[in-house]
């Protein structure tokens, strides 16, 4: 008996900084991809000397050069969807949305501005730049709570503030956002998903003790990039990107004297 031919994994492109540790940035969306089924390529925006306790030191890469990369993937794989992290610079930031703009890909815009210990990661150029190239072309933003209130410019004091400011970012944008609720107190995590079009829809879940979430943000916009890659309905999509962090939270490997990084390869069902 003759088996069945594999299916054509999706094409994932994405843009973003190298981790060399592993935790986030380009290492996690490719394990990510690769676990749900993608076809990784990357376009790599900066290389950075870190681990679970902190980074030693960035090398950005030129747009030039993060272009010529877009470039060498798009002209001869091509691309299912797309996964943008990390950038760095104005430059880099129209480089891309040049590459990619007239392409009418599901594109994902993890806007990495915050880290996890509150340190801002993204001059106000680049945030500007961002809002005028990038997020018209976005399918959808992916900010935590610090993100949205930079973006909107408010403190966000409570549930109601959060639905307003996601609400009004769609607005602005004309793009779904998801707004991921991590940084919030509380023994729950409430993430809102505000489409273009449609049902508002609201995932609450309990909270996972644990220092080791270094890469969750880059997870979760890679795992939703690739869904979307495989045909997935967008809030489907977010519905089992986030069972996919959740389970690769639950089974990290506890590297690390910091925030380690999660055990994507041992996720193997988003049952």
């Amino acid at each position: 008996m003759s088996e069945a031919p594999a299916k054509t994994p999706p094409r994932i492109l994405v843009i973003a900084g190298s981790d060399s540790s592993g935790g986030a940035g380009i290492q996690a969306d490719i394990k990510t991809v690769t676990v749900l089924g993608g076809y990784a390529m990357t376009a790599i925006t900066a290389l950075t000397a870190q681990n679970s306790v902190g980074v030693l030191g960035v090398e950005p890469v030129s747009a030039d050069f993060v272009a010529a990369q877009i470039d060498s993937c798009l002209s001869d794989i091509g691309a299912d969807a797309v996964k943008i992290g990390m950038l760095g610079s104005p430059q880099v930031v129209e480089a891309v949305a040049g590459r990619l703009r007239g392409t009418g890909l599901p594109i994902v815009l993890d806007p990495v501005m915050v880290a996890t210990s509150g340190a801002q990661l993204a001059a106000e150029e680049t945030v500007a730049a961002m809002r005028e190239h990038l997020f018209p072309i976005a399918s959808l933003l992916t900010p935590n709570l610090p993100e949205l209130a930079r973006l909107m410019n408010t403190e966000l004091s409570d549930r109601e503030s959060i639905h307003t400011a996601s609400g009004l970012l769609v607005g602005t944008t004309g793009c779904s956002v998801l707004t991921k609720g991590g940084h919030g107190e509380g023994e729950r995590i409430e993430d809102l998903f505000v489409p273009v079009e449609g049902r508002w829809a609201e995932f609450d879940d309990a909270r996972i003790e644990t220092e080791h979430t270094h890469g969750t943000g880059c997870t979760l916009s890679s795992a939703i990039a690739t869904l979307l890659g495989h045909g997935v309905p967008m809030e489907h999509a977010v519905r089992l990107a986030r069972k996919f962090v959740r389970a690769a939270i639950r089974n990290a490997p506890g590297f690390g004297a910091g925030h380690g990084p999660l055990g994507h390869q041992a996720v193997r069902s988003l049952d």
